[in-house]
């Protein structure tokens, strides 16, 4: 996913306020966001009883939303109506009408700080007053009028106060609901329960967790396109196709990518986590390891439930080597046994039979293959070869490293690449850097710091030419000899599995 409940929470809340505060059209633009984001992420989320949540909380926003939306429309409305025919209260004479005769219409308006203006209702005229008493009776009824009217403002008055404190409580029950609703999305994040396991473990482990997407997709690899089938194959379909993966069928345990260093092998795990869209547990050989008798096995053990919590997920070793080497050794120490020992069991127990789709695929690299102890070899049921780029590789490779740098048109990169021929992937990567630094290094010879500081921007990137490539490459020499691609080819040529 590209956004977290975090967002969600976030967007969610300034909603809530831009309506509290009355800015309408705002808090609808938020909310739609809101309804937008919890759309996508249903789509994500496999969980019944977590799908069944997420989906209450999305029935609660549209609630708010379409209450957000009539107060809008009522309050359109209102612009709209901008003539009134009624007289206001300073428009009209109470000593022309008689006190009991004065009706006061009651609030209808939804806003409680609009009230309507009052409306006298004229009923048919009570028994004649005799001449000798009409003026003390006029003046009464005035005195009455006035009492009256001046008794109806202060309830006015009380009514508008009352109204306010209701609005307040309102508002408070409105945040404490709010507040709620961003504790039940929290709440609802998938968490590994602590307990019966050593709680600065878990923590320890958590902090390997990849929350985020690694966001590499398969494109941007150059090359190595057997060695991405086969994974797509071993470890993306089977998240794709649960049910055709069944039985004989069953997804590999263990994927073990072997090859010189510096070829992209990190860069295909992260590919596949981003394709499978799993969690990804990035585990190395100090994560495992602690100088406390028994805790490394404990942490082996809690890595493997937790992955099984997180299904379907990847843990990724690299450099697997270092941590589960050849047992029987002389120089093995008896606390590294037993690492291993609880390596190869937690191997062995990850396959959920009851649900295809809970997949915990281990997924480790190595330099040193020859290295690596026979029953974990024979647990990495699948063992793929990554080797150095070939001619059309190490020219995409060209391609994409450039790609923000200018070049001069005369740079020939068939001819770059075919002078590359045995460099690996990284070193290819650091002729690109040396060369694209050649014409600042030139440009700068001989200056102070203080004219160095004061170049433009524009004087110092200047294109990459020919003769840039072929300093970098006299500088930078490649990083595995033919020995050693030798020894992996007859490694791969017994052990291997493609």
């Amino acid at each position: 996913m590209n956004f977290s409940t975090a967002d969600i929470c976030e967007n969610t809340k300034m909603g809530r306020e831009f309506a509290l505060l009355g800015n309408y059209e705002t808090a609808l633009v938020y909310y739609e966001g809101v309804v937008e984001q919890l759309h996508r992420l249903l789509q994500t989320i496999n969980d019944p009883g977590r799908k069944e949540k997420w989906q209450k909380i999305q029935q609660q926003i549209i609630q708010e939303y379409e209450q957000v939306k009539d107060i809008q429309d009522i309050l359109n409305g209102f612009k709209s109506d901008s003539h009134c025919d009624r007289p206001t209260t300073a428009q009209m004479n109470y000593d022309d009408v008689p006190s009991d005769q004065i009706v006061w219409s009651s609030p209808t308006s939804k806003d409680p700080e609009v009230w309507p203006s009052p409306t006298p209702v004229e009923h048919k005229p009570g028994p004649p007053v005799r001449s000798t008493r009409g003026g003390r009776r006029s003046e009464a009824a005035k005195a009455s009028n006035v009492s009256k009217v001046g008794n109806s403002s202060r309830a006015v008055v009380s009514k508008r106060g009352d109204n306010k404190s209701v609005k307040r409580e309102d508002k408070s029950k409105k945040e404490g609901k709010k507040d709620e609703a961003k504790e039940q999305m929290e709440q609802d994040e998938k968490k590994f329960d602590t307990s019966g396991y050593d709680k600065d473990l878990v923590e320890m482990l958590e902090r390997d967790i990849l929350q985020k997407n690694p966001n590499v997709h398969w494109d941007d690899i150059a090359d190595l396109e057997e060695a991405k089938r086969l994974l797509e194959e071993a470890v993306v379909l089977p998240m794709w196709m649960p049910d055709f993966f069944k039985g004989i069928r069953r997804p590999w345990k263990g994927v073990l990518m072997v090859g010189p260093p510096g070829t992209g092998k990190t860069m295909l795990a992260k590919a596949v986590a981003t394709e499978c869209q799993t969690t990804f547990f990035n585990v190395s050989s100090s994560t495992l390891t602690s100088k406390y008798r028994g805790e490394s096995e404990k942490l082996v053990r809690v890595l493997f439930e937790m992955a099984r919590f997180y299904a379907p997920s990847t843990i990724f070793v690299d450099e697997i080597d270092s941590l589960c080497s050849r047992r029987g050794t002389d120089s093995e120490h008896e606390a590294s046994r037993r690492v291993k020992s609880e390596l190869l069991v937690q191997m062995d127990g990850i396959t959920n039979s009851e649900d295809p789709s809970k997949v915990v695929m281990v997924l480790a690299a190595t330099n040193f293959p020859w290295d690596i102890d026979e029953a974990l070899r024979r647990r990495l049921e699948k063992r793929i070869y990554i080797p150095l780029p070939t001619m059309e590789g190490r020219e995409a490779l060209l391609r994409i490293n450039l790609k923000e740098v200018e070049v001069m048109e005369d740079l020939d990169i068939t001819e770059v690449a075919r002078k590359l021929d045995g460099y690996s992937g990284a070193d290819i990567t650091n002729v690109c850097r040396d060369a694209s630094m050649m014409a600042m290094r030139r440009k700068i010879s001989g200056l102070t710091p203080e004219e160095i500081r004061n170049l433009p921007k524009e004087e110092l990137e200047l294109p990459v030419s020919p003769e840039d490539f072929e300093e970098a490459m006299r500088k930078i020499n490649k990083s595995v000899s033919k020995h050693d691609l030798e020894k992996y080819v007859e490694w791969m040529a017994e052990f291997g599995s493609i």
